[in-house]
Parts: C-alpha cells; structure tokens; sequence
C-alpha cells in the first residue's frame, strides 16, 4: 500500500511539473513569503433534490458529472483504465490554459461522502467536500464546500474570483443534476 501511495504521488509530480506555466511566475523558493501572501478562500453552496441519496450520489463521480456539468468537464483518467467512478481516480481536465490534475480521495456512495483534491498546475490547489443527507425517502440535501489556496501571488485574485463562483454555484448545480435525473427538462 505505502509503495503504491508513493507511485501516486511521484505520477502526480511529474504530471504537475510537466503542466502549462499559465501565470509567468513559479512557487518562490521560499515557501514562507508564498504561504504568508497567498490568497485562500472557503465557500459553500447547499440544495436539496427531488430524489433519493442512492439516486443523487453516483452524480458526483467524475464519469457521472459528465452527465450535467456542460462541455467544459471532460476527465481523462489515468486511473483506473478505463476511468470509472472509484475512491483513488486519478484524471485531468483542462480549463482553458490551466491545466488540473484531480484525485477522488474519498468516494463512499453509501454514507453520501465525496472528497476531490485538485491540483492547477503551480498555481492554486482546491479541495471540493461533497456531502449528502438523506432528509426523507425521496428527498436529498446537498452541501458542497471548496477550498482554494494559491500556491503564488499571481494566482490570488484568480483564486478569489473562483472563490466567488463557487459560492453561487448551488442553482446551477441543482438544475443539471435534476436533468440529468430525468426530475426536470
């Protein structure tokens, strides 16, 4: 287990080194000034959907989000090959330049618990926590936290701008998944 942790790890250092440098500036050699001034933002958004947590919770796989996060999420895996929905995906996708590798660190469709790590070049890293409540038979609440920290000075307003985004992404988050539930057209 412990040498495959360290494979992973390896993966994804040569992946993020090899990544496009988007923003001109690097990780100063000095981690203190670039922790001290980095820009680290937490937001939240919450909905409920019209429909079973063993229904709503496969949606929040990388594959299943296919379904109704729009053109921009295409995954590709790196593992599992072919890619699929399990704890441990490794994939990347691209928005615009900047070049993510994420990580599913936690996958439990039983107990409603997704958790990504995402890590954008040298530029921020993002955590997303995904946690489903049952609140009756055919009812789900939805909570989503992100966590965005900038890993350079450049990338701070960025950062802050994605946090602002996510804080309102409840709406439309509830809109493609009711759809791609067939709940609504």
């Amino acid at each position: 287990m412990r040498a495959s942790r360290l494979a992973l790890l390896f993966v994804l250092g040569e992946i993020t080194m090899a990544s496009t440098n988007v923003l001109s500036q690097t990780v100063p050699s000095n981690p203190t000034a670039a922790v001290s001034e980095a820009a680290h933002v937490v937001n939240s958004f919450r909905f409920e959907i019209a429909a079973a947590m063993k229904d709503v919770a496969p949606m929040f796989g990388p594959e299943a989000e296919r379904r109704w996060a729009g053109e921009e999420w295409n995954p590709v895996f790196l593992y599992p090959r072919p890619g699929r929905d399990v704890q441990g995906a490794v994939f990347t996708v691209d928005h615009g330049p900047i070049h993510t590798v994420w990580v599913n660190t936690v996958f439990d469709l039983s107990h409603g618990r997704m958790q990504y790590v995402a890590i954008s070049g040298d530029h921020f890293v993002t955590t997303v926590e995904v946690q489903l409540t049952a609140v009756a038979a055919s009812r789900t609440s939805v909570q989503v936290t992100y966590a965005r920290t900038a890993l350079v000075t450049a990338a701070n307003d960025h950062v802050r701008e994605l946090g602002e985004r996510d804080r309102t992404s409840g709406p439309e988050w509830q809109r493609g998944i009711e759809t791609a539930l067939g709940l609504t057209k």
